[in-house]
């Protein structure tokens, strides 16, 4: 048996919004944006080399969703971004104005540090050992 997470759900404000800092500000690519409904998009992004997992844009469709958005791990860190070259990221990342909440720091399993995406989500840019 061969299983894999193909997409992981996130809840945004506004698909265009979410997609321009994906891809603008994370050099995430655009896999698909398709009109579902009048309301509904099935919108997926990937960092560059990804292969199989995507994150699916999911704009809230009520407002016990919206109440989600920023804090879909109650302020734990929630997605990682793992890269090849730390540094590089960090100072492109930095460049475009992400927010980091951590600073860069050696740890026994690689070089980390914490940001924020557009809505306050937290994540780990991480480079492993």
């Amino acid at each position: 048996m061969k299983q894999h997470i193909a997409h992981l759900a996130l809840v945004v404000k506004d698909y265009d919004e979410a997609i321009g800092f994906y891809t603008g500000k994370l050099n995430f690519r655009l896999v698909e944006d398709t009109r579902l409904s009048d309301t509904k998009r099935w919108v997926l992004v990937a960092p560059p080399g990804a292969k199989e997992t995507c994150l699916l844009l999911a704009r809230a469709a009520d407002e016990a969703q919206a109440t989600r958005i920023g804090n879909q791990a109650g302020g734990r860190v929630f997605l990682f971004l793992y890269t090849d070259d730390f540094w590089r990221d960090y100072q492109a990342m930095t460049e475009k104005g992400i927010h980091f909440v951590r600073p860069p720091q050696e740890e026994s399993y690689g070089t980390v540090a914490v940001f924020e995406d557009l809505y306050g989500n937290r994540w780990d840019l991480l480079q492993p050992a």
